[in-house]
């Protein structure tokens, strides 16, 4: 068993880098026979690039997998390496879910805070920051994470559901067993809506390793079509932004709510 001090000391040095990077599961193997144990751990990063993290219960609201179309809870200890353990496996297509408490950011910078609406596309945040008279440094975003990880165990038939976290990204055909040459619709759902015309970000991982990072957006009902490969491994991100009263005593005036998927395509 961990002792409580490393435990806590783990928890603070895995918040800090989630405010500018996204957070990931990567599954040991995205294929797995019937019976063989997944494992995936956690990421936190960017480009497919970022340490790997041990399960924390402190910081974690869910975590959990999806199987023929019914969640359930994963068995985890504090300490666990890699984060998500999930043994006797049946066939079929397994969601991977995790999703983590709210932790905070202080920008001491403006232009910290400009590079991230631009990126992630919510240039309107800005003149919205200004017009309510807040200050440009030293103001306090919260933010949550939610992610997902399909894997394949034996024939991998299935399909991806909706699981419920608060902004959510949907597969609405299986990597594994779909047609996909047309590319591999999602949809992306925000307060059990879904969300158009959003900013998508799409990292694609060659087989040799090479980064490739799209943007692409969402239609009126929330679905976008993203180009996939033969071969290759995708992470699928999006971030919503919305305005907050501050409240004591952590007085946040914006939380952003970062969802993730990750697949391969065999």
């Amino acid at each position: 068993m961990l002792k409580r001090p490393f435990v806590t000391l783990l928890a603070l040095t895995w918040a800090l880098p989630l405010c500018a990077h996204e957070f990931w599961i990567d599954p040991v193997e995205y294929q797995v026979a019937v019976g063989d144990k997944i494992e995936a751990h956690h990421h936190v990063g960017s480009d497919f690039k970022g340490p790997k993290y041990g399960y924390l219960e402190p910081r974690t609201t869910k975590h959990a997998f999806a199987y023929n179309n019914t969640v359930f809870d994963l068995a985890a200890r504090s300490g666990d390496r890699p984060a998500m353990q999930l043994e006797n496996t049946q066939d079929g297509l397994v969601t991977l879910i995790h999703e983590t408490n709210d932790s905070r950011l202080t920008y001491r910078e403006w232009q910290k805070f400009i590079n991230f609406i631009e990126h992630k596309d919510f240039v309107w945040a800005a003149q919205a920051h200004r017009d309510r008279g807040l200050p440009e440094t030293d103001f306090v975003e919260t933010y949550r994470r939610h992610a997902k990880s399909l894997v394949a165990v034996g024939s991998g038939t299935g399909q991806d559901v909706r699981v419920g976290m608060a902004v959510e990204i949907v597969a609405l055909a299986n990597p594994y067993t779909d047609d996909l040459t047309q590319g591999l619709p999602l949809q992306v759902w925000f307060q059990d809506a879904p969300r158009a015309d959003a900013q998508v970000e799409l990292f694609e991982q060659t087989p040799e390793g090479t980064i490739n990072v799209t943007l692409h957006r969402t239609g009126a009902d929330g679905t976008v079509r993203i180009p996939v490969k033969s071969g290759y491994k995708y992470m699928v991100d999006h971030v919503a932004l919305l305005p907050l009263n501050p409240s004591p005593p952590i007085n946040a005036v914006w939380h952003s709510a970062w969802a993730n998927l990750t697949f391969r395509v065999p």
